[in-house]
């Protein structure tokens, strides 16, 4: 395993862009067994962490509104009721969503301001983060560039994509495959991944010989997968 496996440990979180980071953290916080918001940071950035692994959800003011489908979303478990978890969160401001799923084992929702979510029938606290999920056109190609990135392992594969997990077993599974949806644009919802004792120039040089490549010159922590999404890169 190359040296970026032994240096990252999976990603610090989530960025949400949106028009309301305040309202959109609350809707979140809420979603993750009503952990609360714990730092506003000069009244444009909401942080919130889940309340059983080190990820933050990071939510920051974006100038667009969304129009397309996500090619990042989360999933939460739905515990031993999950339609009862459905309710929950429909009461605490999301909305069903039709995204061509046909039927399905799990609910497809979407936030207050549009962004695709899953619950499923599986067990665990109710709300709880089970994963994060990428879009992949080629499955096998995003995750051999994002295991050792992350430094997790992959643990499955098959027609319908790969999924990886911490080494600790801790935490939320990354899951991705087909279909990807067309790009418009930057990605709404970015993982971000630690540079730990590097800073974010000399990882992002590592993370480019390894798949990676610049996704704005003006920004040394902002890059993107093979297929194009977005991810930023910050000190641990």
């Amino acid at each position: 395993m190359s040296d970026v496996a032994h240096e990252q440990t999976g990603p610090i979180g989530v960025v949400f862009e949106t028009l309301d980071p305040g309202a959109l953290a609350r809707f979140w916080a809420g979603a993750l067994n009503g952990t609360t918001p714990e730092e506003n940071l000069g009244g444009e950035q909401t942080v919130i962490r889940t309340g059983d692994t080190v990820l933050r959800l990071r939510f920051t003011p974006a100038t667009r509104p969304k129009t397309t489908k996500n090619r990042l979303h989360l999933d939460l478990a739905g515990g031993s009721d999950p339609a009862r978890e459905v309710e929950r969160v429909l009461a605490l401001g999301a909305s069903r969503a039709d995204i061509g799923q046909g039927e399905v084992p799990w609910t497809v929702l979407a936030d207050p301001e549009g962004n695709e979510f899953c619950v499923l029938p599986e067990e665990g606290s109710a709300g709880r983060l089970a994963a994060i999920c990428l879009d992949a056109a080629d499955p096998d190609v995003q995750g051999r560039f994002w295991a050792p990135a992350l430094g997790w392992r992959i643990v499955d594969q098959g027609d319908w994509g790969i999924s990886l997990r911490s080494p600790s077993v801790r935490g939320p599974r990354m899951v991705m495959g087909p279909p990807a949806a067309a790009k418009a644009g930057r990605n709404r919802l970015l993982l971000e991944i630690a540079a730990h004792g590097d800073d974010p120039a000399t990882a992002a040089d590592r993370l480019t010989r390894t798949g990676a490549t610049r996704a704005d010159a003006e920004r040394t922590g902002l890059l993107a997968d093979p297929e194009g999404n977005e991810f930023l890169l910050a000190a641990r």
